[in-house]
């Protein structure tokens, strides 16, 4: 008969010091309810990482603005230079502007945070934009990411807005310079504009109330709106689940990938301090709006080629392009139309539509399922190209604002560039439009050869009757899922005008939605069918002498898809599915 001893409390071990602390945390917070967060898993990819450096960008700006809080003055009041920046001493400037020479010249290691708030700035808003192009390019903003993506676009509208007002704080005369036009689009909107101009300016510009008031809306209100939704961002990436590539074994139930710890975490960490340094070294050699240089702001001055930070360079040279165009309605407003279209208009518009793409595309397609796989950009040309259109005009309008510069560096007519770029802002984007989908289709029946015809191996080889030709091979079972594996996208069938005679009440707009479709999705080059693959490998295969394989695991081209444990092989030990 057998009997069990419990050993005495002093013969037992100890639990070791991280799991007492993991279980004291538990007990008080439930940490352990929080593990599948741990396992949670993200797909790898290149074009994620803008997200990434977006985010540590502004870690930093939050780290180095934190600490310049404590040395700026963000007062208007006169005061007379006595700093050790002798081309300035006895000039008369705001406060604004001394404590900004102070911490440029008197602070330890003040000119290095001045530098590295503004890198980060310029370089979290550069993040943005093309993080929200590549949502843009590979539909990940399709349902259930809708919310996702106006809540990113608002961040980056937000950012550019805490850039300009940051940009301002300073009061020199380059950030002075920009104030004066931000006053002037203010007073053009009509009826409302001269009282936005009073609320902003506390008077006349420039006023002594500017500064202050922009003080608080850069350290606290906009700070803490990016803030939220950028914790909402977060959270609805991980309750979505992360968007992923086509590729074997991955559907829209799943995720391959590396988990969050201690993969991800861990690489995560890494580019952190990599974006760091890298912020770090352009704060330390590349010299950034070196205020000493252009002085405190006064009215009568402007310096020549003046330019604002690059984010905002489309909407100078949108108002450089604008011809003086104006008019006097009743009751003797007037409208001035050439700072109302460029400066209020045009980016309403492009705010707009780039906005409200994902609901539009949806209505269009009447898309109503969910989507976590991401389209290739070439997979879907006419969004593509009206991207890249999209693209082309805001970089016309960018080097737009740069005109003078131009013209005085390459000896050009500066006449002869401001119509090149009133020109320009119709014909490039509609080129690029026109281009760009022509190189998409191009690339998908590239695709399609390669599938049916394998991939160029360089090696020639004679044929009994003397013919010379170049040896194909089948594309590895990866790529060739891949390819096949891509949506087909088709256009709404036509609507009919009646039925039974009976006339279709939404007959317009079914129409209007029809011919959207048919732009969206029509003239694209078909996948090849299951009947053409397999001609297609049965001939390399006997091209090979008999080396290759069969279709098992792949996609056929009607949207069915057979089991692919064939293409999963090689896939890293360490990824997991979730």
């Amino acid at each position: 008969m057998s009997t069990t001893e419990t050993a005495p409390p002093s013969a037992r071990a100890e639990a070791p010091k991280g799991e007492r602390l993991a279980d004291w945390a538990d007990g008080r917070l439930g940490v352990y309810h929080f593990r599948f967060l741990v396992r949670k898993v993200f797909p790898e990819h290149w074009s994620f990482m803008f997200g990434e450096i977006a985010l540590y960008s502004f870690i930093m700006l939050l780290l180095t603005g934190t600490w310049l809080t404590f040395f700026f003055d963000p007062s208007m009041s006169e005061t007379v230079y006595s700093g050790p920046y002798e081309p300035l001493q006895g000039s008369h400037m705001s406060q604004a502007f001394a404590s900004t020479m102070r911490i440029t010249f008197e602070v330890r290691g003040g000119l290095l945070i001045r530098q590295l708030h503004h890198w980060s700035a310029l370089v979290m808003i550069g993040a943005l934009m093309l993080h929200t192009l590549r949502h843009f390019l590979t539909g990940s903003f399709r349902k259930p990411r809708e919310a996702n993506w106006v809540i990113g676009f608002i961040m980056l509208i937000l950012v550019t807005l805490e850039g300009f007002f940051g940009y301002s704080l300073p009061d020199d005369l380059l950030s002075g310079t920009g104030l004066r036009i931000a006053s002037g689009i203010t007073l053009a909107v009509p009826v409302v504009g001269t009282y936005t101009h009073m609320l902003l300016f506390g008077g006349e510009f420039p006023g002594t109330e500017i500064v202050p008031r922009l003080y608080p809306v850069h350290i606290l209100l906009l700070p803490a709106l990016v803030f939220i939704l950028l914790s909402v961002h977060l959270i609805l990436v991980f309750y979505h689940k992360h968007t992923q590539f086509r590729g074997p074994a991955r559907t829209e139930q799943n995720v391959i990938g590396q988990p969050l710890f201690p993969h991800y975490t861990a690489k995560a960490g890494g580019f952190f301090f990599l974006v760091t340094g890298i912020l770090t070294l352009l704060a330390g050699i590349a010299q950034i709006n070196p205020v000493w240089k252009y002085g405190p702001y006064r009215a009568d001055q402007i310096s020549q080629g003046s330019q604002p930070d690059w984010y905002m360079g489309f909407l100078e040279g949108a108002l450089r392009a604008m011809p003086p165009w104006e008019f006097v309605v009743w009751g003797g407003y007037t409208v001035n139309m050439g700072i109302i279209i460029p400066a209020v208009i045009l980016p309403t518009v492009m705010i707009v539509v780039f906005g409200a793409w994902p609901f539009l595309e949806a209505w269009v397609t009447g898309d109503r399922e969910e989507h976590h796989l991401l389209d290739r950009p070439r997979d879907h040309p006419t969004r593509t190209a009206f991207g890249v259109s999209f693209v082309s005009l805001y970089l016309v309008l960018f080097f737009g604002g740069a005109n003078d510069v131009i013209a005085e560096r390459f000896h050009l007519s500066l006449n002869a560039i401001t119509w090149a770029i009133r020109i320009g802002i119709f014909v490039v984007p509609a080129l690029a439009y026109v281009l760009t989908r022509r190189i998409c289709l191009g690339l998908q029946l590239r695709d399609r050869d390669k599938l049916l015809h394998g991939r160029e191996t360089g090696k020639i080889r004679r044929l009994p009757h003397g013919e010379f030709v170049e040896v194909h091979e089948r594309l590895d079972r990866g790529t060739e899922f891949m390819l096949l594996d891509r949506e087909a996208y088709k256009p709404l069938p036509a609507p009919t005008a009646e039925s039974n005679g009976v006339p279709n009440p939404k007959a317009r707009k079914q129409v209007l939605r029809y011919k959207l479709s048919r732009w969206l999705y029509g003239n694209q080059i078909e996948k090849p069918t299951l009947e053409e693959m397999r001609e297609a490998i049965e001939h390399m295969e006997h091209s090979s002498n008999g080396h290759g394989g069969s279709l098992n695991g792949h996609g056929s081209a009607d949207g069915h898809k057979v089991p692919a444990q064939a293409s999963v092989e090689g896939r890293e030990s360490e990824q997991e599915t979730h």
